[in-house]
């Protein structure tokens, strides 16, 4: 079985919209051979065509719009999602053998590895019990009804494993559409919206996000990587 860097995957950036069964075949593959030892670990940044994707707790009642655009079952957790151009997907192909085999921890990693990456643009990003995801506080937005403070969702996070090996990942709206969300109840959270680093004013591209996220990776990965051995 071939070494594999822990903290060093194959980055993979796709150019165009790829077509999310070609995506999801694409990724099934790549995690076959990582489990075979025969691929390295590989993180692959891409953006989808207008679509909604299902996961293995979506409730069809959070499909409002269902002939709006495409909707497909990803077999992921987590509930109905948007994906779409201005959007930067991150699908995350890695080894869970030698970083803990402990799901929870993953699922916080890759949050925290979103939350450092949004960081780099002096976005404070954070964690709420039972939302998955990260999420932005709205003080320039009006209050909810119980006078409490109105969050957007900027980034989803959605993932698979299978014999220790995750695919699918994470998205973080850059400057995707935010009407396309309309189409379902993102999540299934009702009480919150959406927004994106440009929503908040930020002027950012792709290609910032891109750097942000490599530069977070290793950080965070490392990090993770060292309490697992601890």
């Amino acid at each position: 079985m071939t070494q594999r860097p822990m903290t060093h995957p194959e980055w993979l950036v796709s150019d165009g919209l790829v077509p999310y069964p070609e995506a999801l075949a694409a990724m099934e593959a790549r995690a076959a051979a990582i489990r075979e030892g025969t691929a390295a670990e590989a993180v692959w940044l891409l953006e989808h065509p207008p679509l909604y994707t299902a996961g293995t707790s979506a409730r069809r009642e959070d499909l409002t719009d269902p002939d709006r655009f495409p909707v497909f079952e990803a077999g992921r957790g987590g509930q109905y999602t948007y994906h779409g151009p201005g959007q930067r997907v991150v699908y995350v192909m890695l080894d869970l053998t030698d970083r803990g085999r402990d799901v929870r921890r993953f699922v916080a990693q890759v949050e925290d590895w979103v939350i450092a990456t949004l960081a780099e643009f002096n976005v404070k990003g954070e964690r709420r019990a039972g939302r998955v995801g990260v999420w932005v506080v709205r003080p320039d937005k009006p209050p909810l009804p119980d006078g409490g403070l109105r969050e957007d969702k900027i980034a989803a996070i959605g993932l698979r494993l299978r014999r220790w090996v995750s695919f699918h990942g994470l998205s973080i709206n850059v400057e995707p559409d935010l009407g396309h969300f309309d189409g379902i109840v993102p999540c299934g959270i009702r009480d919150h919206g959406v927004t994106s680093l440009v929503d908040l004013g930020l002027p950012v591209t792709m290609a910032d996000v891109d750097a942000a996220l490599r530069r977070t990776f290793p950080v965070v990965m490392a990090a993770s990587l060292a309490d697992a051995k601890s």
